[in-house]
């Protein structure tokens, strides 16, 4: 059994814990550590590595940007950096350190550990590298000022530095223990098992302890140099399904949900329960990768189209989250910039069949679906693929569902690839260009590179790179309309096919204040407190 509670409090039921938090005085409250019924699915806790839902609620909270998203949640605002300007053509960009900020051993965040950070993220070629893409040099004229210099202008790096993946790091802390800024820093750097099992940012949070598919826990950082948060210790406790989660927060096990879909918050009828659906950025989409070994017909356009028309994007969004979700358009998600009145995902079988026949493939074929069991912004990935079966059924398309494990997912999506299969993504920050640097065909992106097997069936849409090269030089309607362009260009690619951008359930004991959705960070740890 876990022990996240003082044993007198484990064996209560729900509404005993609560009227005990009542009478607890505010101190005592704060000191009870916080839970979270969550599914981890972690990669990695290396800030330069990690890449996942989870990992931007722990980067957020134990490390800090230069800059952060602010209440609007599209606007940033002052972190590590008081003050920040841009050159006219945005190629180069200065930034002022705050005197009084310290990591959470007590040193000074200075000039050097801002370089040193940005070229590991760059040099490291993992995941959240492309945040990088263009930076040619840094330049530190004292311990307080740092000038960035891209190779192109970038509109969107003050936007890219909110992101969790680029919070600062303690370089000399993080180079005693084997990391690397180095170029030949992805072979070079070892600190990966370090980093998960120790913390190494200013951030309101430090890592206590990770257990892989158990728990998660956070410990208040005391040296924080700004208002301390006022929760002492936060475990998020793996939770794989929104089953489980909602009943260990209606037993008082755990104190937020944070994948309950809409189905299993209407069984939620505690009176000591709070339950809101909001909007979110966040969507669940299918990919197509022609490159992969296993496809019994080549996946080439007029093929991904027809399959395509014969999804059912209304249905799937009632079977999977009881209709409380959007349909999205394209890879950038509804509200983004460029997304105004694209055309949505179209249901149409008599063009499906038309496709397929034009193919000789009338009488239809197999397909093979890797996809991970997991449980997604209430989305059950396999629920919604099995969804997707009937609906291709329709065309006398049959696909061989496997559910694996995340992790086994992840390596197989990069070799031999998968023909077919169903993905989540959640912004980093706010603004589009990462969209199109991860999901466009553009040259070695992270799906150009999986669905063509590394350059196996050639699927890069030079458009795409040119478009963006001039949305990153533009702003206001200008860069509007060129992310528009981009983006419908990526639904003719039908590489990347959103499904749903589901609304997202937030589930809490109603003695907890501070739980929101947030478009970077997932949930904001250090806003958390007991009334």
């Amino acid at each position: 059994m876990k022990s996240h509670w003082p044993s007198f409090v484990a064996g209560l039921s729900g509404a005993a814990v609560f009227l005990g938090g009542a009478f607890m005085a505010p101190a005592q409250a704060q000191d009870q550590p916080l839970v979270i019924a969550r599914n981890l699915e972690i990669n990695s806790l290396d800030p330069h590595r990690a890449f996942c839902d989870t990992c931007q609620i722990y980067l957020s909270s134990t490390y800090q940007g230069l800059v952060k998203l602010g209440p609007d949640e599209k606007s940033v605002v002052p972190s590590l950096a008081t003050e920040w300007t841009a050159n006219e053509n945005q190629t180069q960009f200065t930034f002022k350190l705050a005197p009084d900020a310290v990591f959470s051993d007590g040193s000074p965040v200075e000039a050097k550990d801002v370089k040193w950070t940005f070229e590991r993220l760059k040099n490291i070629q993992a995941d959240p590298s492309f945040m990088m893409n263009g930076l040619t040099s840094i330049e530190t004229p004292d311990d307080k000022t740092v000038i960035v210099n891209m190779e192109s202008p970038n509109s969107e790096f003050i936007g890219i530095l909110a992101a969790p993946y680029v919070g600062i790091i303690n370089s000399d802390v993080a180079m005693e223990n084997g990391a690397s800024a180095a170029e030949d820093a992805a072979s070079a750097d070892q600190a990966e098992t370090w980093f998960l099992a120790n913390s190494a940012g200013s951030g309101p949070y430090i890592l206590d302890t990770y257990r892989p598919d158990d728990e998660l826990r956070f410990k208040r950082n005391e040296n924080y140099w700004g208002e301390a948060a006022p929760i002492g210790e936060i475990v998020i406790d793996q939770t794989a399904d929104a089953v489980s989660q909602a009943q260990a927060l209606q037993s008082g096990s755990a104190d937020i949900a944070m994948q309950i879909d809409p189905d299993t918050a209407e069984t939620v009828s505690s009176p000591d329960i709070t339950i809101k659906t909001v909007p979110s950025y966040n969507f669940i989409y299918v990919m197509f990768s022609p490159g992969a070994e296993g496809n019994q017909v080549p996946l080439d356009l007029e093929v991904r189209q027809a399959l395509a028309y014969a999804i059912d994007y209304r249905g799937a969004i009632d079977f999977t989250v009881g209709g409380e979700g959007a349909m999205q358009a394209s890879p950038i998600p509804n509200g983004f910039p460029g997304t105004d009145d694209l055309p949505m995902p179209e249901e149409n079988l008599d063009k499906a069949r038309e496709l397929l026949a034009a193919k000789g493939l009338e009488g239809g074929f197999a397909i093979d679906v890797t996809v991970a069991s997991m449980n997604v912004y209430g989305v059950d990935l396999t629920l919604l693929m099995q969804k997707i079966q009937q609906d291709l059924a329709r065309i006398n398309v049959t696909l061989n569902i496997q559910p694996v494990a995340s992790a086994v997912w992840r390596e197989q999506i990069t070799s031999p690839g998968i023909p077919f299969s169903a993905r989540f993504y959640a912004p980093d920050y706010y603004g589009s260009a990462q969209y199109v640097q991860f999901f466009g065909m553009l040259q070695d992106t992270w799906w150009e590179r999986n669905a063509s097997q590394k350059g196996k069936v050639d699927l890069v849409n030079p458009k795409e790179a040119e478009l963006l090269q001039q949305a990153l030089a533009a702003s206001g309607d200008e860069m509007n309309r060129l992310y528009r362009e981009i983006a419908l260009e990526m639904i003719k690619d039908r590489i990347i096919v959103p499904v749903v951008s589901p609304n997202l359930v937030l589930a809490y004991r109603n003695e907890i204040e501070g739980v929101r959705y947030s478009a970077c960070c997932n949930l904001p740890l250090a806003e958390l407190s007991r009334k």
